[in-house]
């Protein structure tokens, strides 16, 4: 690892250029200033400045770095760090040991530091895992460069809305109705979070038939609009039900996740406002859940009652049709179980070919270009005066997307114009 701050320009010669619009790869040079992106030049190179420290990307691709849409870093699953105890409904016996919030956050930066070293320099989160502000407190060590990890912006826990809250103490009374919708958005707007997150429909992991009830009202719904307005934070969803998805594209929800169950109403709906929303589907979840679950107790039977079969299905007829309509639709799995751990959030980008009908490009352009309008940060495109997030990946991953999924692969992952990785074999000399 190389984090220090480099002096002068870095160069990325040689390679192929993936700049995060969609467009093919072509032979070209990207240099990189302080912590900006100064140029990228297609077809012709930069001339040389005293100090230049040149990267030979041959055989590889500059491409920007990917940005995880459905971020969860307080789940406790990472590849190699798997954590059977929290794998709702099977065992969530997780809440009876819980960590100490310092230990949490060490967790937290754990996962951080695994999302990074496969080539997701950026995280917008679906939510932390308890009321505690360990995301908050990671985003700010992260940011001060005390950790390694992607930016991010963090997200409250998910506010059901049942009149009995059930916690890691047990259950306790909690208020509803659209005056408690607005202290909760108040309530983490003071903590520091980015943006509060509401299941504004139940699921079906909790009971049976959960996934269609829609569990807040038109005035409550308004109520977290106005206020999340008032208090400078964004609003996320977990949605599948029809009226969910209409609740929340009608009252300024910017994240909506899974949105499996949209009617006509629903999708003409979010293409009526597709420049002001964001659809995380959270496929990696459910295909692991239909294909990967039986180590970890889901069986094919147990899939199908939690309702993974059913959301797999429906997605893969819905999302090809709101690609069409021209949704912006984000790979972000829902990693962090132990049949989906964090470090495997690539394997998004490939389900988004092989089931949602994208070329290799426009799935990489999802998890970058997407990604840094999602942030709302200068970041998911290699252009001038952009943030220095790049990577080098070998082979072209617009041609075989599956690239991506290996870590070895990222010949050089950099943040902020800073490395966190060059790998000894690609070649770097300063001229």
């Amino acid at each position: 690892m190389d984090d220090s701050a480099i002096e002068g320009r870095v160069r990325f010669v040689g390679g192929l250029v993936f700049d995060g619009s969609g467009a093919p790869s072509v032979p070209g040079e990207v240099v990189v200033r302080g912590d900006r992106i100064e140029s990228v030049r297609i077809g012709t190179r930069t001339e040389p400045e005293p100090g230049d420290r040149v990267v030979d990307c041959r055989g590889a691709t500059v491409m920007p770095g990917m940005i995880e849409s459905h971020a969860h870093l307080t789940f406790p699953s990472a590849v190699g760090h798997l954590d059977p105890s929290f794998n709702p409904p099977m065992d969530v016996s997780f809440f009876h040991h819980m960590p100490t919030p310092d230990e949490h956050l060490a967790i937290a930066e754990r996962n951080a530091r695994i999302l990074l070293d496969h080539g997701f320099t950026g995280a917008y989160s679906a939510g932390s895992l308890t009321p505690v502000p360990t995301e908050v407190r990671l985003r700010d060590r992260i940011a001060a460069g005390k950790v390694p990890g992607p930016r991010m912006r963090a997200a409250s826990f998910e506010r059901d809305n049942n009149p009995v809250r059930m916690g890691p103490d047990g259950p306790a009374p909690q208020a509803t109705g659209p005056d408690a919708v607005r202290e909760f958005v108040r309530e983490q707007a003071r903590i520091g979070f980015d943006s509060v997150k509401f299941l504004l429909s139940n699921d079906d992991v909790f009971f049976v038939g959960g996934s269609m009830v829609t569990q807040y009202g038109p005035d409550e719904a308004a109520a977290a609009g106005a206020q999340a307005r008032e208090s400078h934070v964004w609003l996320n969803c977990h949605a599948q039900s029809p009226d969910s998805i209409k609740l929340a594209v009608r009252n300024g929800f910017r994240s909506i996740y899974h949105c499996s169950y949209a009617d006509a109403e629903a999708i003409d709906l979010l293409e009526e406002h597709r420049e002001s929303v964001f659809l995380s589907p959270a496929v990696g979840v459910m295909w692991a859940n239909v294909h990967e679950g039986a180590e970890f107790g889901i069986d094919e039977a147990m899939a199908a009652k939690m309702g993974s079969i059913a959301s797999l299905d429906a997605m893969t007829r819905l999302y090809p049709e709101l690609r069409k309509r021209g949704l912006r639709v984000l790979p972000g799995g829902d990693y962090g179980f132990p049949n989906n751990p964090i470090g495997r959030n690539a394997r998004d980008l490939e389900l988004f070919v092989s089931l949602f009908e994208h070329t290799p490009a426009e799935a990489l352009r999802a998890a970058t270009f997407y990604g840094g309008l999602l942030l709302d940060m200068p970041v998911g495109l290699l252009t001038p005066g952009y943030l220095a997030d790049v990577v080098v990946v070998r082979g072209d991953p617009t041609k075989d997307i599956a690239l991506v999924q290996d870590p070895d692969n990222f010949l050089a992952i950099m943040r902020d114009g800073r490395f966190h990785k060059i790998t000894e074999s690609l070649p770097s000399e300063a001229r």
